[in-house]
């Protein structure tokens, strides 16, 4: 079945002609047709223009020398501004705006020749840890626990993304990560997911929400899948201040690379309280592979990991709340007339923000606010500098890190949503990689006794990509995580 393949076989088979892109593209089209109106992972399809951008592709596959992703359907988040396609970041403040431009990262990606499904659901503006939040409607994970049809959350902020990979209707799918926004949803949905190294590509055209935390990255079938479209995703852009010039390399050859002779570090602060001990089990699994591929397991620290959240949760609100001031009636986006322009700002983002944007502007502008600027943000920040220093540290000894991604399998709707400090606890593993700007990849590594997917996390060097998808891939084949999801194109519904 053509939806079910993975990046890496639809490349081969493109150019074997044993199916073309229109047929590949169409495939995926009748599987959103199909799954979009009980997942919910589409917010806008653009079937037509995806079929035409097929037809383009095999034009390009005939001639020869085509780029990689040529005729590869990719979903895209609905954070990233495509050039005459409606991008809402999930809010009503946004629902109508169409950008004239087209973000670099998308525009990369359209360069080699990829075709775009449409744009995907998330929390609104990125905020959250179960795409509960989305003023379009919730995003239902494809998987199921054995015996039930509970509605189980797919992660957040990138959902969308996650499910409609999982449920086979796109190939691969665009994430943005601010504190684990694209590795958690991967663990939930048994996927595949890479938050690059800090400027690794560019932010240019994405919505912002946290300015030096939000980085862009691939969500994929398989670790090689990732590496493809990773590769196109990333470098350097002079649109973007926070861009690294630095090569991109080969990520795609990294992928068989030896591990022999490779230390691998465990950090004592991840057994934290709360961790599952199904989670725990396939910590150590994976632990025992690794050894099995000839890495040197070794034990080490991470002091400052237990103030990651907390600090999180001081500097992205704080960002937040800087640049959604942007969001006022006046210059684009949602209007709400009112008597005065104090009361137009008010109507407007009274009527176009969701509970949980208003609650992260509001501990946002509290923080940054006279006589707590000093005591919370610039502290929030020399924290921040302490846990980066955490990570380079451990990485004078070792060459990568072995976490588990999530403390538990994905979770229903309904559960953890009454305290929102319960919601934010769901990234205790995944932010204090994001303070520190490093790259980390998230596997499936095996179910829960529910039968649901759980995932591990590999930390890296910056700029490591490479390491990551080396050790990644040779997890991935220990792995062997051939499990699909219940709600899937051609699965039972």
């Amino acid at each position: 079945m053509l939806t079910g393949m993975k990046i890496t076989e639809a490349v081969d088979g493109l150019r074997q002609k044993k199916f073309s892109a229109e047929e590949l593209t169409k495939a995926h089209v009748n599987a959103i047709n199909t799954l979009n109106d009980r997942i919910n992972a589409y917010i806008t399809v653009t079937a037509d223009a995806a079929i035409e951008q097929a037809k383009a592709a095999d034009q390009k596959l005939a001639a020869g020398d085509a780029p990689a992703l040529t005729g590869i359907p990719l979903a895209i988040k609905d954070l990233f501004c495509t050039k005459g396609v409606k991008t809402t970041a999930a809010s009503r403040i946004l629902e109508n705006f169409v950008p004239p431009y087209e973000s670099t990262v998308t525009a990369n990606l359209l360069r080699d020749g990829a075709v775009f499904l449409g744009k995907v659901n998330l929390d609104e503006f990125a905020m959250g840890s179960g795409n509960l939040n989305s003023a379009f409607g919730a995003v239902e994970n494809p998987w199921k626990r054995q015996g039930e049809d509970t509605f189980l959350v797919p992660g957040g902020s990138s959902g969308g993304s996650a499910a409609a990979v999982a449920a086979q209707m796109a190939m691969g799918a665009t994430g943005t990560d601010t504190g684990g926004s694209i590795r958690q949803p991967a663990a939930y949905c048994g996927i595949t997911g890479i938050k690059p190294t800090y400027g690794r590509c560019s932010r240019w055209g994405i919505i912002a929400y946290a300015s030096s935390l939000d980085q862009a990255g691939p969500m994929g079938k398989s670790v090689e899948d990732c590496a493809i479209v990773l590769q196109s995703m990333a470098g350097f852009d002079p649109k973007d201040s926070t861009s690294v010039d630095k090569e991109v390399p080969d990520y795609r050859a990294a992928c068989n690379r030896s591990l022999k002779g490779m230390k691998v570090g465990i950090p004592m602060e991840y057994r934290a309280p709360g961790l599952s001990p199904e989670i725990e089990a396939v910590w150590q699994q994976g632990i025992n592979w690794l050894k099995e591929a000839g890495c040197e397991i070794v034990d080490v620290s991470l002091p400052h990991t237990k103030y990651g959240l907390a600090t999180y949760y001081i500097i992205a609100p704080a960002e937040a709340s800087s640049n959604l001031a942007r969001y006022d009636g006046v210059r684009y986006g949602r209007r709400v007339e009112g008597a005065s322009l104090d009361e137009l700002y008010a109507n407007t983002r009274g009527a176009g923000f969701g509970d949980e944007v208003k609650r992260r502007i509001l501990m946002g502008t509290y923080v940054l606010s006279a006589g707590y600027y000093d005591a919370y943000y610039l502290r929030a920040q020399k924290v921040r500098k302490l846990i980066y220093q955490d990570f380079m540290n451990v990485f004078d000894k070792v060459d990568v890190l072995l976490t588990p991604t999530a403390p538990t399998a994905a979770f229903a709707k309904g559960e953890n949503q009454e305290d929102p400090v319960q919601m934010y606890l769901n990234d205790i593993f995944t932010v204090p990689a994001s303070m520190a700007g490093v790259p980390g990849l998230a596997l499936p590594a095996g179910l829960s006794s529910q039968g649901l997917p759980l995932g591990l996390q590999l930390l890296g060097r910056p700029f490591g990509e490479e390491t990551l998808f080396a050790v990644g891939s040779a997890m991935e084949k220990a792995a062997n995580f051939t499990h699909k999801p219940t709600l899937r194109a051609g699965g039972s519904l």
